[in-house]
């Protein structure tokens, strides 16, 4: 079957290799559509930061570069492994791409995205979405039901922003500022709309402060070249800031907007994943009591994102602006995110074209 292969930085081959096997306890899938994520672009351009360098073999997969790559995708059901019961073949299925050691307990309740040396699959082996076949095993796999196969490819990425959203504590009718408007600022915005907050959204593209207003994810868009967003917001909340702030962009100045705009005793989540260690505003954190938090990954998400979009509460269509082939890959894809990026939102891979 043909894959994309991450061999290293700036190397990554379309590929023939093995069909996976069945194995006792796991799900085979044929996969139909895989997004790109940012991680997958980090890890073109920069990496390996995920993927285990050559010669240094994951400690749980024992997989190292080249590793076949994709985490963001939907599928079907071809086979059931032995013990699998509860699943049925041509089911439509998402998967909650995790490599986490078999004694992680990743039951309802569980902080399993936290145990020692957790990857996901597609970085970290155990194949990947930009194949035409994968094997996972039966716990990782949720049914979707009527959701259309190229949205359901962003349910991962809808339950990263799901889970920030939960890490903020964030409630209905309390205000949200988010800083960047990217794929996962713009569906975190989601979220949290969706759990009836105000959202604001801080952006300087035009294209993506487009997007933010089509898709009604933001009550109101700010550019930060033309107005004090952290003013702004207080101007619309009475004085007092925004309850919760997320930042979804990797860029230190937005960072010191979100400590600026959020209230005293607020709450601001880092989404972005930082290629470089950014200084922060500690006097200001300091005296207004806010609560800086961490966010990986999604721990029982997936079965309420999945909730949402089957009910019509978020509509994930409009975040789909590119469908190619996996021939394209490169040229249509990473190339695409790198020279035209905020012109995307996400552009999905049909491996079997």
């Amino acid at each position: 079957m043909r894959a994309a292969r991450f061999h290293a930085r700036n190397d990554i081959r379309i590929e023939d290799i093995p069909e996976p096997e069945l194995r006792p306890g796991t799900v085979a899938i044929d996969v139909a559509w895989c997004g790109i994520c940012g991680t997958d672009l980090h890890e073109y351009l920069e990496g390996p930061i995920f993927v285990p360098p050559a010669g240094h073999p994951h400690p749980i997969s024992g997989e190292s570069a080249p590793v076949t790559m994709g985490h963001e995708f939907s599928g079907t059901i071809t086979h059931l492994g032995e013990g699998v019961t509860d699943l049925n073949v041509g089911q439509n299925v998402v998967v909650e791409p995790y490599i986490i050691a078999e004694d992680v307990d990743t039951s309802p309740g569980q902080s399993y995205q936290l145990s020692k040396d957790m990857n996901f699959i597609g970085l970290g082996g155990h194949g990947g979405g930009l194949s035409e076949k994968i094997v996972v095993q039966r716990r990782w796999v949720h049914p979707i039901g009527d959701i259309p196969l190229d949205q359901a490819a962003l349910i991962e990425p809808l339950s990263v922003a799901h889970h920030a959203a939960t890490r903020s504590g964030a409630a209905a009718g309390q205000t949200a500022i988010v800083g960047g408007a990217g794929p996962i600022g713009l569906l975190t915005a989601a979220v949290l709309k969706a759990k009836g907050l105000t959202v604001f959204i801080s952006e300087l593209s035009e294209a993506r402060k487009a997007m933010a207003e089509s898709t009604g994810v933001a009550d109101e868009v700010f550019d930060p070249r033309e107005s004090d967003v952290a003013e702004s917001v207080r101007q619309r909340t009475d004085g007092k800031g925004a309850d919760v702030g997320f930042e979804c962009s990797s860029v230190p100045a937005v960072l010191d907007m979100l400590i600026d705009a959020t209230r005293p005793g607020g709450v601001i989540v880092n989404v972005s994943i930082w290629g470089h260690r950014p200084e922060v505003d500690l006097p200001s954190l300091v005296l207004k009591e806010i609560d800086l938090r961490g966010t990986i990954g999604y721990a029982g998400d997936h079965p309420e994102t999945i909730r949402l979009v089957s009910e019509g509460t978020i509509d994930l269509s409009a975040f789909i602006t590119a469908r190619i082939g996996l021939d394209a890959l490169i040229t249509g894809g990473f190339d695409e995110l790198i020279d035209n990026n905020e012109h995307h939102v996400k552009i999905i891979v049909n491996p079997r074209a």
